[in-house]
């Protein structure tokens, strides 16, 4: 039997790496209402709710079961030590209706997860992160946000990548 999580009413095998980002974005939502540091909501994360678990109940009680402990990690201190650096490269992109300041801090926290993997000269490539980072958006969202969220981290890919991106026919 495989395990399974339930997201925007689907059901998708638990993928440890996704899941990872999921607790990322959560971690870091939670470290900008709670004003805490990388250490303290990491710590947090590691020690009750990156815990194995059957997924329908882990996920109902705020855990996130079968997440890569190590990239979750490695996400929650890159976004939360380059913070002004990842949200310089973020906000130029995002347009006048959606103003840094008014935008959803969960989908903030997706923006600088998301941004922090692709400023890791190490990370997985461009089209990986992006595909993710949408995935976990559309189980959080189901407005624009998605949409937005492809716009601006493609642009972003292109601020911090420049090389694993092909130019925009508009760039041309």
């Amino acid at each position: 039997m495989s395990k399974t999580t339930e997201t925007a009413g689907a059901s998708k095998p638990i993928r440890p790496r996704t899941a990872a980002r999921v607790a990322a974005v959560q971690a870091l939502f939670q470290a900008e209402l709670a004003g805490v540091p990388a250490e303290s909501v990491i710590a947090e994360f590691l020690r009750y709710r990156l815990r194995e678990m059957p997924a329908a109940e882990a996920w109902h009680e705020g855990c996130v079961p079968m997440a890569d402990a190590r990239l979750f990690q490695r996400i929650v201190q890159e976004a939360l030590s380059r913070l002004p650096e990842l949200d310089g490269k973020i906000k130029p992109w995002l347009p006048a209706d959606w103003p840094w300041h008014r935008l959803d801090p969960v989908l903030r926290a997706l923006l600088r997860a998301a941004a922090a993997e692709l400023a890791m000269a190490d990370g997985p490539p461009v089209k990986v992160v992006i595909n993710e980072y949408l995935d976990v958006a559309h189980g959080f969202f189901q407005g624009d946000e998605p949409g937005l969220a492809n716009a601006v981290l493609e642009r972003v890919a292109r601020s911090l990548r420049p090389d694993e991106i092909l130019p925009h026919p508009i760039e041309k």
